[in-house]
């Protein structure tokens, strides 16, 4: 691994950067932008990239400036930001269970929001306003409880995993009674939502998730030293001076908001957060939770798949999560496949 060390003029600074990890940060960060500029122009009425760039900075014809600015743009922010709000909270769960399969949509605090959010459709008749502070609800209220159910003088990795699989189970089982409960109408608009879509999304999406991401983002970066320390054993961890269990909370707390937001505004994006922070650290190759290049990969992921999701089937158009969901059971039987060999299950 090639490092650079960069010190202030006194010594009192130290920073320590992994070339090969900032390479691939700059890498992805690039080719999110540039999906996201392919993306924009993609739809009935195509705009080039070139006009795509020039309408972005204010040089666009008015027509263009409509369709770039109001009705594409915000669902391309919001793709970027539900992937990399996916991304981190799949590397912070990975990091703290020490297990790849440990992500929110594996552990259920996906399903969580999702009861959330169809108990408000289903029973309440909410609006999307509403159904996004469900979604918040459910997922707050399944972390906890995963939280609590897991914890035994601590909280062990693999007690997260059991625990939150059942707790997925449990809860799938309550999303397809409220589906059959539900009406016609509202078990159309449950299962188009349900399955995580990023049509029809607006300025009032765009918003809530910058201001989450502002605040939730720096602080799960801030924790990227401590988990690493803390993927070698807590014991470990208490001696280097970790406060390992107030670290762990934080970065769960953080990690199931950063679900429960990205779920409140395109639904419960199946595998972004399972795939994403492996490819990343088989990228960097780096070790510890690689939390801003699985932040920066998981955005690109999404906007990838969303790409595919408007093109790859001709005319139709599908939701942006029966891609995800395919790739990303691929890649689950992969995984598997692979850890299988490796003689870990």
């Amino acid at each position: 691994m090639r490092t650079l060390n960069v010190r202030g003029t006194k010594g009192d600074l130290s920073v320590r950067l992994d070339l090969r990890a900032l390479l691939v940060c700059l890498l992805l960060a690039a080719a999110a932008l540039a999906a996201a500029v392919v993306l924009v122009g993609t739809g009935d009425f195509p705009i080039s990239f070139a006009d795509v760039v020039r309408t972005l900075f204010g040089g666009g014809e008015p027509g263009q400036e409509f369709i770039v600015r109001e009705l594409r743009l915000p669902r391309v922010l919001v793709g970027l930001l539900v992937g990399a709000a996916l991304g981190l909270a799949g590397a912070v769960f990975q990091a703290i269970s020490r297990n790849p399969l440990g992500s929110p949509d594996v552990l259920g605090v996906s399903h969580g929001s999702a009861v959330g959010a169809l108990v408000v459709i289903v029973l309440f008749k909410g609006g999307s306003e509403t159904v996004a502070l469900g979604a918040v609800a459910g997922g707050l209220a399944t972390g906890a409880a995963i939280y609590l159910l897991a914890w035994q003088r601590g909280v062990a990795g693999y007690r997260l995993v059991l625990v939150g699989i059942g707790a997925a189970a449990i809860l799938t089982g309550v999303i397809n009674y409220l589906l059959t409960k539900a009406d016609l109408v509202d078990a159309a608009r449950a299962t188009l939502w349900i399955t995580g879509s990023l049509g029809g999304r607006d300025w009032t999406h765009v918003w809530p998730l910058v201001a989450v991401c502002a605040v939730l983002v720096p602080l799960v970066l801030a924790c990227g030293r401590p988990l690493r320390m803390m993927e070698m054993g807590d014991d470990t961890a208490y001696a280097l001076g970790v406060p390992v269990e107030r670290v762990r909370l934080v970065a769960l707390l953080a990690a199931v908001l950063l679900t429960a937001a990205a779920t409140a505004a395109a639904g419960p994006v199946a595998f972004v957060a399972l795939t994403a922070p492996q490819l990343a650290r088989r990228l960097t190759r780096a070790p510890g939770p690689n939390l801003a290049p699985a932040a920066l990969m998981g955005a690109t992921l999404l906007i990838v798949a969303d790409w595919a999701a408007q093109r790859a089937f001709g005319a139709d158009q599908v939701p942006v999560g029966v891609v995800t969901g395919v790739l990303g059971g691929v890649y689950l039987l992969w995984l598997l496949a692979a850890e299988r060999r490796a003689g870990r299950i």
